[in-house]
Formats: C-alpha cells, sequence, structure tokens
C-alpha cells in the first residue's frame, strides 16, 4: 500500500469510527464518508456559489508551477508579518505533546506548509477543503515526509466532534462561503474551550475598487475555469505595465467620496487599492501574478468584512482576541475561544 493511501493511527479515535479499507464508505458524527487513496470524502451537497467556488480553487491548485516558486516565498514571510512566528508561539505548551490541528480549508497546503513546518512532525494535523485541492495538499504533505488526516468536505459540515481540536488554522477561507459569520460559528464548534483559532478574511475596500471587484467577478461566473484564467490575463498585464512604469505621483488632499487617502503613492498601488486588483511583482513571472488576480476574482463566494463586523462575530462566539493585524487586503485574528 501506498504511503498515501494510510490513514493516521489517531484518526479513528478521533472519528469515534472504524475506518474500512481503501474504497469502502462509513459514517463518523452524521457525515457518510468515502476512503478514497488515503482521503475521507464526504458525498456533500453544495449551493451553486458554493460549487463555483469550489470548483475554481480546484482548479487553480492543481496549477502547482504557477505559486510553488516565488509566491510561496513571498507567502511565508506575508503570514510571519501577520501572525507572527506561530511555531514560537508560547501557547503551544497548553495543549500537549501532540495537538490537535485543523486547517479548515487548506487547500493545497501551501499556507500550513509555510507557517507551521516546524512543528508539523508532532502535530495531529487534519486538513480539510471541499475541493480536489485536498489531493495536492496530502501529495505535497507526503512529498515533505509529513504525515496527516485529508477531508475533502466542506468546512461548515466537517465529520469532527465538536469541542475537540485544539488548534484551527483557516487562512483566507471563511470569506469564501456563503456567509462567513456562519462558516465562522460551523469550524468554532469544533474547537475545544480554550483552544484557539487562527484565521484571515478580506477587507472592506473604497467604493471604486468595490464595485470593480464585483463587476469582474460577476463577468467570470458562466466562464469555466480555464476562460476565466485566460480572461483575467489582460488585466494581469496591464498590472504588469503600470508596475514597470514605477511612477509616483502625490495625491494632494484625501479624496473622500473615494476613500483615497492624500500623500504619495506609486501609481500601480493606486490602481490596486482603490480602481481594481491588477497585482505586480519584479520577481513574479505573468502566470504566478496572474494565480493571484484570479485567486481574488474567480470566486463567486468572495465577501469582505470590516474590523468591527469581525469583533462582533467573536464576542458573539466567545473569541477572546489575542491578536489582530489589520491591512488594506485583510484581517488577521488568533482568538482563544473561552472556556
Amino acid at each position: 500500500m501506498r504511503d498515501n493511501m494510510k490513514i493516521p493511527s489517531w484518526l479513528p479515535d478521533l472519528l469515534n469510527a472504524d475506518i474500512p479499507e481503501d474504497g469502502k464508505s462509513f459514517s463518523a458524527n452524521g457525515v457518510t464518508l468515502l476512503r478514497d487513496r488515503g482521503i475521507l470524502r464526504a458525498n456533500s451537497t453544495a449551493t451553486s456559489s458554493q460549487g463555483q467556488t469550489r470548483n475554481a480553487f480546484g482548479f487553480k491548485w492543481q496549477k502547482r508551477d504557477t505559486y510553488e516558486g516565488t509566491i510561496a516565498t513571498n507567502l511565508h514571510n506575508w503570514l510571519i508579518e501577520k501572525y507572527g512566528d506561530i511555531a514560537e508561539a508560547p501557547w503551544w505548551a497548553e495543549y500537549g505533546e501532540h495537538p490537535i490541528l485543523l486547517d479548515a480549508g487548506c487547500g493545497a497546503g501551501l499556507s500550513v506548509l509555510k507557517l507551521f513546518a516546524p512543528l508539523l512532525p508532532r502535530l495531529r494535523f487534519i486538513g480539510a477543503d471541499i475541493s480536489t485541492a485536498i489531493d495536492v495538499a496530502q501529495t505535497r504533505f507526503e512529498e515533505r515526509g509529513f504525515q496527516g488526516a485529508f477531508l475533502q468536505a466542506d468546512c461548515q459540515a466537517l465529520p469532527l466532534p465538536k469541542n475537540s481540536v485544539d488548534v484551527i488554522f483557516s487562512e483566507g477561507v471563511l470569506h469564501h462561503c456563503d456567509d462567513t459569520r456562519k462558516a465562522l460559528a460551523a469550524i468554532v464548534s469544533h474547537l475545544k474551550p480554550n483552544g484557539r483559532i487562527l484565521f484571515y478574511v478580506y477587507k472592506k475596500k473604497g467604493p471604486a475598487r468595490e464595485f470593480t471587484d464585483d463587476h469582474i467577478r460577476a463577468r467570470l461566473q458562466n466562464m469555466s475555469p480555464e476562460e476565466a484564467w485566460n480572461a483575467v490575463m489582460p488585466l494581469t498585464k496591464l498590472g504588469k505595465i503600470l508596475g514597470e512604469l514605477d511612477l509616483e505621483i502625490k495625491i494632494p488632499e484625501k479624496i473622500e467620496l473615494l476613500d483615497i487617502p492624500a500623500g504619495p503613492i506609486n501609481l500601480q498601488r493606486l490602481f490596486y487599492w482603490h480602481v481594481l486588483k491588477a497585482f505586480y511583482s519584479p520577481e513574479m513571472s505573468l502566470d504566478e501574478m496572474n494565480h493571484i488576480n484570479f485567486d481574488w476574482y474567480t470566486p463567486q463566494n468572495s465577501h469582505r468584512q470590516t474590523p468591527e463586523e469581525v469583533h462582533k462575530w467573536c464576542h458573539a462566539l466567545n473569541l477572546t482576541i489575542e491578536h489582530e493585524y489589520i491591512e488594506n487586503a485583510g484581517i488577521t485574528i488568533i482568538a482563544k475561544k473561552v472556556a
């Protein structure tokens, strides 16, 4: 049997279920699962918007050559900037020798492998994703010699018991569900009292950028992922041209009507933050930049929140915010579940 068909020895006890051989179905905590090549796949339905979002990300994460180079390196630095050095966080001592970590919406495992790599040998890791990106995550873990449990399931209907997980990581996922607040509540239900959740959600932008984002996203909805990838490419080329100009302008006073602040700003960044997302990095290839723009524009579900909304959600779910990082792009939170 290949290594990637193995199931971690601790998983049956966590699920309170006997896990059969590959190709067999079983039930765990009210969810029917098929064991398929070492991945437990739920036979769950999805709304049309959730299904479209699932397919878009399944397509994106299969294109490994578009994110495993410069994007992966830059992502590591960005994650540390947002969360801090999580591998060195003192609170891990509260969860024993082998804490259970749930990556809710793990995609291809890119973020968790960057932020948690030093800890993975001792963690009981569970990666869950609604899309076929879960297969890529399993492969990438295997390539690095890490073991984990992999679930293809809706993060709002996971086959995990309530109050069973020590730490939850959900990086850039909750806003891709039909309802961000409900998705947060669903995954928090699996968190043990005194457990911690680390998550990132999109932040609302200025009115022109919000309008353009919604307009482009709506135009892409009837396209296949491949068609959408190609449709976004001219926008990516525009971002590249603007970036290569390397021009700085000075906005003399704040434009209240468009929420544009006064002061010097690079022309490409002015477009990026206040008109349309056309990402640019001189270190990246055109395909890598297109990957980032595709990631933003293609999913039908791509909700944006205010910090005030996120604060209210955390309070209602008995989450005490211990760390918060707010930037133009989004809102990063580390919170502890009150016992």
